[in-house]
């Protein structure tokens, strides 16, 4: 199980904060639709829950990570030679070449960060499990609702009526059907191969959502100050 955490620790520590969602579209879809599984479940209430509580339960470690990162920001630095603040695989090599011992505290610092991380991942990819388990039904019952033949991956489409994209109606029946899932699993669990890459995509979804919003802010004007008197 170890490898299939390995993949997703880069991107861990991101809450999942809740995604911009528009309305839920009325128009009946005629025949073809469109829907994004991932963004459909990020969107979805147990998800977010799950997240939060796993982000509050895990704090301490996260703290530890968070520091452990830093520590391990700095020994890369060190590796750094043209202090470009870009390590490249040539100066890596140079380092190996001499036998560097940053390299050996490089090494510690990631095994321990990974050591810490793997709990959260687990009770994330446990959460990430149950929800894409409902999700079959929750889509057939948007299926049914609206009378649809066929669902396609948005990417399928060069063009497609706003009403053609049923990913909110998905989310919507997510929601009635399973506000709230599990984050505790067993001793004896393991992740299925599909929940870890949804798990992945739904770690960069939720990077990429943290960007974008960073962006955003950073874009906003400054409040006015008050004048001096």
């Amino acid at each position: 199980m170890k490898r299939y955490f390995k993949t997703a620790l880069a991107v861990l520590a991101v809450t999942a904060a809740p995604l911009a969602s528009g309305s839920v579209a009325q128009a009946q879809v005629s025949g073809i639709a469109t829907a994004n599984p991932t963004l459909a479940i990020a969107k979805s209430k147990a998800f977010s829950t799950a997240y939060s509580q796993i982000g509050t339960q895990f704090k301490s470690y996260f703290d530890q990570i968070d520091a452990r990162n830093k520590t391990l920001n700095g020994l890369r630095a060190q590796l750094d030679t043209n202090n470009d603040k870009q390590l490249t695989q040539e100066e890596l090599d140079a380092a190996v070449k001499a036998k560097n011992p940053v390299l050996q505290s490089i090494q510690t610092e990631e095994t321990e960060i990974q050591r810490l991380q793997t709990p959260a991942v687990k009770a994330q990819m446990f959460a990430v499990e149950a929800i894409f388990a409902e999700y079959g039904n929750a889509q057939q019952k948007v299926v049914s609702d609206k009378k649809i033949s066929v669902i396609l991956d948005p990417e399928a489409f060069l063009y497609a009526p706003a009403q053609a994209d049923v990913t909110n109606d998905i989310t919507a029946a997510l929601d009635a059907r399973l506000p709230s899932v599990s984050t505790t699993p067993g001793a004896d669990w393991q992740p299925q191969r599909n929940t870890v890459a949804l798990h992945q995509q739904l770690q960069q979804l939720l990077v990429a959502s943290a960007r974008n919003q960073a962006a955003q802010q950073q874009q906003q004007p400054p409040a006015a100050q008050p004048a001096s008197r």
